[in-house]
């Protein structure tokens, strides 16, 4: 198991309770109360179509919060691929246990391996070209969550939020310049990233001339990011200037992204990785057995 891939447990366990006390407030299941409580199953977690999971310690934390005596053995762990059909998990023990935690469980498996599989299209895709990350168009709340479901798809995490390092965007050069913004980040917060927006090449030679680490290449055609990636590699070896790291990144989509890893950029940020993943349709199929 990969505890790179896992989410902050006390994320999970506070989402988690967030969702049952959504489920089961203020009565709990009722529709649970007309089981037999000495009654047991095998429920076994089977995904409708292929893909990659991510959210096993969500579910883990989900049978073990409405019922800790219910057995829960996975078959597979995050950044697995599975195919249809392939039972990934197995849960025992009491039915209505195991129907009270369902669809709580399933939210969340099925919301994560989704992100995980749409982030692994994109690794795919890329293949090795270029490092393809997130960005923080995230869930308010499940941004934890869904930064480990892309890893668990083999892509990487952007920043986590405004506080790991310094991002200097178009909004923020309306009150002061480049130059400035990366000379007052170096002195007030020495070691950390400095990361700075272009969509302009002059920009970019800013940018370049202030030091910054990464350059934030914004809108640009792959025509034009494959000329600019030429410009910066010459002029930052024939002034001695530390190259930056460039990033892609504006309304790259699934179908140009084949496009943009070729351009020769270091690393490429599309919010489509969190914002519009679908779910892996995953179902619990359940037998009783006492």
């Amino acid at each position: 198991m990969r505890h790179d891939l896992d989410p902050p447990r006390h994320d999970v366990r506070r989402l988690v309770e967030m969702a049952l006390a959504e489920d089961l407030t203020p009565f709990g299941d009722l529709s649970a109360t007309l089981l037999d409580p000495a009654q047991t199953c095998t429920a076994e977690f089977v995904p409708r179509a292929p893909g990659v999971i991510a959210g096993t310690r969500c579910v883990i934390e989900t049978f073990a919060a409405v019922d800790p005596s219910i057995e829960l053995e996975f078959a597979v762990g995050d950044g697995e691929r599975v195919e249809a059909r392939q039972v990934i998990a197995t849960a025992r023990g009491s039915f209505a246990s195991v129907l009270t935690a369902e669809r709580t469980a399933l939210n969340f498996l099925s919301h994560l391996s989704g992100i995980a599989t749409n982030a692994a299209s994109w690794v795919d895709v890329a293949a090795g070209r270029v490092t393809v990350w997130d960005t923080r168009k995230t869930l308010p709340g499940y941004r934890s969550l869904q930064k480990a479901a892309v890893r668990a798809g083999g892509a990487s995490n952007h920043r986590g939020n405004l506080s790991d390092w310094i991002m200097v965007k178009d909004n923020h050069l309306l009150g002061t310049t480049i130059a400035e913004a990366v000379a007052a980040s170096r002195r007030n917060w020495p070691g950390r990233t400095v990361h700075v927006e272009a969509d302009r090449r002059d920009q970019v030679d800013e940018a370049c001339d202030a030091g910054a680490d990464i350059i934030l290449c914004d809108n640009f055609s792959p025509a034009e990011l494959t000329d600019l990636v030429a410009h910066v590699d010459a002029r930052c070896a024939a002034e001695g200037l530390r190259r930056p790291l460039l990033e892609a990144s504006g309304g790259i989509t699934f179908d140009t992204l084949d496009a943009y890893a070729g351009t020769g950029v270091d690393l490429l940020s599309s919010g489509s990785l969190t914002n519009a993943a679908p779910v892996l349709d995953i179902g619990l199929d359940v037998v009783p057995t006492a």
